[in-house]
């Protein structure tokens, strides 16, 4: 099974507001990051829905290893 692509080894600071949906990029390819951007197509990835329950800044993974997709969870410290 092919890897992500690690678009960078640390998480990505964005602001989210309550009730909106976001889509996280799950392959690493996007332009946009951390979210989808539509590079995925014609891979076996596809987008992560992350629905924000309250406005606030959540930390979205950046190197595409987190055990709990789209929330960094640190694993980019053991790539």
């Amino acid at each position: 099974m092919p890897e992500p692509t690690i678009a960078q080894k640390s998480p990505y600071a964005a602001e989210v507001e309550a009730g909106k949906s976001y889509y996280w990029c799950s392959c690493g390819l996007s332009a946009g990051q951390p979210f989808c951007d539509g590079s995925h197509k014609g891979t076996r990835f596809s987008p992560v829905k992350f629905d924000a329950a309250e406005s606030k800044t959540v930390y979205f993974c950046g190197c595409k290893h987190s055990a709990n997709p789209v929330l960094c969870d640190g694993s980019h410290k053991k790539l």
